[in-house]
Formats: structure tokens, sequence, C-alpha cells
């Protein structure tokens, strides 16, 4: 019924920094089940919200009819390195990006181990929004596999009105941690602290600048450094929510406390990071890597947006044939939150089967929608 992009569609798209077709022909060599994926065409979408057409022999959980979410591990466990947990799978593949038959399209193909029940206030556009970056932000900031969140804590949120941190910033939130959400213009400031977050950085602003003739600048460093501890009351960040790669990870390494975590996935200005070691290992704080979620973070994240607790950031809507123009926003930042993709759903606003827990939370679906 709806789909959304996320930022490995614009890597698809542009076939960087590979054409996705490559991980479609490694795919074709494991199996005679692989080998449906090798095609001259790609069907991208790594969300999707629909319902249940049909069910394979083996399927116990689901039947047809069954109105659900698919999340984008696709795995086959069939390796003990993945038991303990599943991303550490050596087969675990992103669905729609690294498989075949995702989710911008009439039909999906997933496996019955990515499914997850739709969360019935939402529309169909709207609960297709948060799958890929809530699991990611759940993995990497709530998990024991990412940053461990706990109450109290002081988390900078990199891009925080974007799909992973507005995410993440609920997920603070919620957890009793402190957010510090930096942002790229007044109106995602404006956006974000309607959200409930307090304090907030706006990074054009105040004119950061990290990089300068291609040369990292340690005095912007430090000049985040002491904005944040304006802000905080002179705390320095416990854990510091990394994706943008290249452009922040250095100012990064450097405001996260003696002791404290960058946690990290993504590389959406690049993959060749730089940082001063000096800052990491004498004051001994750690860089954590993680990447997407196993079955049951993907589950727990979804149970807080069925109950209630975290609420989709669709900012935008386009249908399927008009797909590539979400995209474009994406790959430019000229977004907000998610942008969705209808599919098979003929207008926005379908799918709702509990209206009245819809009514309950009417003003926190439309945030950023406003916008």
């Amino acid at each position: 019924m709806a789909s959304s992009i996320n930022y490995n569609t614009v890597w698809s798209s542009i076939f960087a920094p590979i054409p996705t077709f490559e991980f479609l022909t490694r795919y074709g060599r494991t199996s005679e089940l692989g080998k449906r994926h090798d095609l001259p065409y790609h069907v991208l979408g790594s969300d999707l919200a629909g319902v249940v057409v049909r069910a394979g022999d083996g399927v116990r959980r689901w039947k047809p009819g069954d109105r659900v979410l698919a999340h984008c591990l696709s795995v086959d466990l069939q390796n003990p390195q993945g038991h303990d947990d599943a991303m550490l799978d050596p087969e675990q593949r992103i669905w729609g990006f690294e498989t075949n038959f995702g989710g911008l399209a009439e039909l999906a193909l997933v496996k019955a181990n990515q499914l997850l029940p739709k969360p019935e206030h939402l529309a169909w556009e709207e609960a297709a929004s948060p799958g890929l970056v809530l699991s990611t932000a759940y993995r990497q900031l709530v998990s024991r596999n990412g940053a461990a969140l706990k109450q109290g804590d002081t988390v900078l949120i990199w891009g925080a009105c974007g799909g992973l941190g507005s995410y993440a910033t609920q997920l603070a939130l919620n957890g009793g941690a402190v957010p510090v959400c930096v942002v790229s213009s007044s109106d995602k400031a404006e956006t974000i602290r309607k959200l409930g977050a307090e304090l907030v950085i706006d990074r054009a602003a105040d004119g950061f600048e990290f990089w300068r003739d291609g040369e990292p600048d340690r005095k912007e460093w430090r000049r985040l450094g002491n904005r944040i501890r304006e802000l905080t009351g002179g705390d320095d960040p416990d854990i510091v929510f990394e994706h943008p790669g290249r452009e922040t990870f250095a100012a990064s390494v450097y405001v996260a406390r003696r002791g404290g975590t960058i946690v990290t996935c993504a590389s959406t200005t690049g993959y060749d990071h730089y940082f001063d070691n000096r800052y990491l290992w004498m004051h001994l704080k750690r860089i954590v890597g993680s990447h997407f979620a196993n079955y049951s973070e993907a589950w727990r994240a979804n149970e807080l947006v069925r109950r209630g607790r975290v609420h989709p950031t669709l900012s935008k809507t386009y249908p399927l044939d008009d797909a590539a123009l979400g995209v474009r926003d994406v790959q430019q930042n000229a977004h907000q939150g998610k942008v969705g993709v209808l599919c098979l759903a003929p207008n926005t606003g379908l799918g709702v089967s509990n209206p009245s827990m819809r009514e309950r939370y009417a003003r926190e679906l439309t945030i950023f929608q406003e916008h």
C-alpha cells in the first residue's frame, strides 16, 4: 500500500559507492532462491506497509489478509554467527538494497521474519515511514548492541530533523535522556522543538564549518563543544549519534565526554572519516559501529509506535510514479523527517483501523506535515 524513501535508495539511484546490481549478482551465486534476485532490473525500497497476499508453505505466523509492515533485514540464519545477533550473520542483507523485490512497488517479496504488525492508528503512508530509520536508531541508541542509552544521558544528535535524527530524538526523550539536536535551518529548529526537544543548535545560524580548504578546522570543534556546554549547563555528550560521516565525524569524536561513546551508522557526507585519535585514546572514548537492527530490535521499536510512544515523522508523500522526486528531496536534504510513497493506496489517510487512538495523537502526527 505504501513505502518510503531512505538514503540507501539515493545510493542505488546514483550507483554509489557501487551499482547495487552487483549485490544482486552476488546474491544470485548463493542458491537457487538467490538466483531469482539477479535480474536486469532492481526493485528498490526498504520500507513497506501493506497486506499479505500470499504466504509460503512454511509460514506460520502470518496469513493472507494480515495488515503488516516489513523491516529490511533479510537473513536466513543458516550460519551460527547470526544466532546471537542476526546482524552478525555473514549472509544478512538489506532488503530492497542488497536484494530485489523491495517496497517501492505494487507487490513485494519478503521473508516471514521481516514482518511486523501494522500500527492500527496510522494511515498506510505513515505506517510505512518509520521502519528502516526507527529500527536503525533504536539499535544505535537504545540497544545493548549500540550505545545502551541511560536515563540522564546527554545525547548529541546530528540531523535531528531528518529521518534517523527525528526518531533518535524521540527515543532519547522517551528514555529520560537530554537530546542536543543539531539541525540545518530555523524551520527545522522549530519543528524539532515541537517534538519536545529543548536544546537545539542551528548549524546554519551559528555558521559551523568543520572543514576549510580541505583541512579539518579544530577551532570549530572547540566552538561546537562550547556551544553544547552553554546549552547543557557544562555537560559534554555521553553519546554522539553519528550518521553524516566525513563532514562531522572529527567534531563528534572531539566533543564526546571522557569515556563517552560515538555510535555511527551510514556516512551521507562521505565514508572516508578523519578524526584526531588523541581525543579518542587519551580520553578513553569508544566508537561503535551500528547497522540496521535484528528482528527483536525492530519488533521492539515498532511496539513503541503501536503504543503511541513514538510517532511517524512523515512530512511529504509522493505517488509511486513520482518516487524519484522523493529520492531527490532526500539526496538534497530538502525534506524534514521522512518522505513517503503511495503504492497501491490511492490516497493518503487510508488504512486507519483505530480512529479513537488516532484522535488521541492527532497533534503529534501532524508536526512534520505542517512543514
